[in-house]
């Protein structure tokens, strides 16, 4: 472990990352905020002074990074992220939050959760609510694949770190053959869909302010609002779908849409296995939502019940996390359901969360197989995503982390309902959480304020260990890691 180098690049990224905090303070500025200059700048020196202080005494270090290494400045680099971007949270004299409650809504954000322990979110300054969009749309991507792409010019290489952020079964893939071209041309397409979501929001009505916030949190998957009432505050049927349609871009392989772009042709979404897996999952339950509601008659036009069923089957699948009416007080098994589809997520490389599609596809082929093989004992039968065999490897790898995922998640639970949360508020606290989500349900429909702080930083963990597909952060606890 080379141990002067990941503290080298630690302050760098440190560094960089104080560098976020002037737009909020900017945006304080011009709304003449007076807390913000001592919010922001504050969080700021704290931040960029704290990075001076581990990056210099090993400036001279140019050592490449092994792939150890990488997985180790990731959860070093997520984890101090998070803390310092508590600080404008926890200075703010316009909230009173307690430093885990700060850490809280800092990781969340961070992580694209979307989980809060704020309320009074219309009274809030601009600044902090600019902020808290700010934080999903870094982490929408992954600041580390930002970072790839200018580490170069710092003399870091990049690979072993965008190998252990990037999410997905199939990690060595990539779209161009320099890692650094290929973390510039996702964020291209990621500043691209950001700017005309927030164009296209600013057209349907919302202020330009609300637009360019809540285009941040669409893209990057995230569902912080800057209105305690969310997405249902502008009651715009318009703003529903355009973000509907942002949302099903995002949730979608970034991957795909780099070889959409590159080749001009739409035909290589529907060619892609995982994403028309995607899409029919996403209309099958919505059409299951839409029956359930009609014969509820919850809505009272067919317009509004369409809109309202698409919207929010579309925002728990994909894990955005949006929410335009109170579906968990839906009937019948429905909020239930929801909560299970985030379980599945978005694709493979997009900023959604959950298991992801591909790998629950891979473990229905697997079970499928076993089927067959039932039938056919002496049969060979491969599993295959298109006509491409899928590599044995890839299939233990997907059994074991569907073991991990299930194991921490009823783990979790558990200590919640052992602490006196009930059953249905701990699971689906889990899975909001876990899945990087946001919204559950009973206790923590609406906000997690009145969790208790040991709960809240159980699922503190869980954000990290859904945002960093479980493995990357449980690997530095086993022994052999730090083994030579």
């Amino acid at each position: 472990m080379q141990g002067a180098v990941i503290q080298r690049i630690l302050g760098q990224l440190l560094m960089l990352f104080s560098l976020t905090l002037l737009p909020p303070l900017l945006v304080g500025e011009y709304f003449a905020e007076s807390d913000s200059l001592y919010t922001f700048g504050l969080a700021f020196l704290s931040a960029f002074i704290t990075g001076v202080v581990l990056w210099l005494p090993h400036r001279s270090q140019r050592a490449d990074l092994r792939l150890r290494d990488g997985f180790l400045v990731v959860v070093l680099f997520w984890t101090v992220l998070g803390s310092f971007g508590a600080l404008p949270l926890y200075f703010s004299a316009a909230i009173e939050v307690s430093l885990v409650d700060a850490l809280f809504e800092s990781l969340s954000g961070l992580t694209t959760t979307g989980a809060t322990v704020l309320t009074g979110l219309d009274d809030l300054p601009a600044s902090l609510l600019y902020y808290r969009q700010q934080l999903q749309w870094l982490g929408g991507m992954g600041i580390i694949v930002l970072a790839v792409a200018i580490l170069p010019m710092l003399g870091i290489g990049g690979m072993q770190l965008y190998r252990a952020e990037t999410p997905g079964p199939v990690k060595d893939n990539k779209l161009t053959p320099r890692i650094t071209e290929t973390a510039k041309a996702l964020w291209y397409i990621y500043l691209f869909l950001t700017v005309v979501c927030a164009y296209a929001y600013w057209i349907a009505g919302m202020s330009f302010f609300d637009a360019v916030c809540h285009s941040f949190s669409t893209i990057a998957i995230g569902g912080f609002s800057t209105h305690d009432a969310n997405m249902g505050y502008f009651n715009s049927s318009a703003i529903e779908w355009i973000a509907i349609l942002f949302m099903l871009i995002s949730g979608a392989n970034f991957g795909l849409h780099f070889v959409a772009w590159r080749s001009r042709k739409f035909s290589a979404y529907w060619n892609d296995t995982e994403f028309r897996v995607y899409a029919m999952l996403l209309i099958g339950v919505s059409l299951l939502a839409a029956l359930i509601l009609q014969n509820a008659q919850i809505f009272s036009d067919g317009f509004t019940l369409w809109t309202k069923s698409v919207f929010q089957v579309v925002s728990i699948g994909t894990t955005t996390g949006f929410t335009s009416a109170d579906f968990s007080s839906w009937p019948a098994a429905l909020p239930m359901l929801l909560i299970l589809l985030s379980f599945v997520g978005g694709c493979a490389g997009s900023t959604g969360g959950g298991m992801k599609v591909i790998r629950v596809l891979l473990l229905f082929k697997q079970g499928m197989r076993e089927l067959r093989r039932l039938v056919h004992p002496n049969g060979q039968f491969a599993v295959k995503i298109g006509k491409k065999p899928v590599e044995g490897r890839v299939m233990e790898a997907v059994w074991g982390f569907l073991f991990a995922y299930l194991a921490i998640f009823l783990g979790m639970m558990l200590f919640l309902v052992a602490t006196g949360l009930d059953h249905v508020s701990a699971y689906s606290a889990v899975a909001a959480t876990l899945n990087n989500l946001g919204p559950g349900l009973g206790e923590v429909s609406q906000n997690y304020a009145s969790l208790s702080e040991v709960n809240k930083l159980m699922l503190c963990l869980g954000m990290l260990l859904g945002r960093l597909e479980i493995f990357t952060l449980l690997v530095i606890f086993t022994p052999f890691f730090w083994r030579d």
